[in-house]
């Protein structure tokens, strides 16, 4: 799986996403030209890689705040396995679960609104 990680990444770090005809373009939008909540996730991960956090935010936030969830996550689960301790992370909590839906909902309905400020959702093209 870490493999699989690193060559993703290193594929990413290597050329951008639109120089690539292989890589699936979101159905979604090519057939309604509606943004779905992943549409530039791809461009998110490549200019994360080149440490270019504010074009990354701009194509996808919810790309990144999904990543620091994760990190947080996982970095809670690592810790109570090192240091024995039994810390919960917030994601433990069944209910969390709806509300990260109605998040992902409310971004999905939101970045499709084509007047400022929720213009600023929609990824750069």
């Amino acid at each position: 799986m870490l493999l699989l990680l690193l060559v993703i990444a290193l594929f990413y770090f290597s050329g951008t996403p639109n120089q690539f005809n292989f890589l699936l373009k979101c159905p979604l939008y090519n057939t309604t030209g509606i943004y779905c909540p992943g549409c530039g996730s791809q461009r998110a991960f490549h200019n994360l890689f080149h440490g270019n956090f504010l074009e990354a935010l701009h194509n996808n936030i919810m790309l990144l705040l999904g990543i620091i969830a994760l990190i947080y996550h996982y970095g809670i689960q690592l810790s109570n396995h090192f240091f024995k301790t039994r810390a919960k992370s917030i994601f433990s909590n069944k209910k969390i679960r709806f509300w990260i839906l109605g998040i992902f909902l409310l971004f999905w309905i939101l970045r499709n609104i084509n007047a400022y400020p929720f213009s600023l959702l929609a990824p750069i093209n």
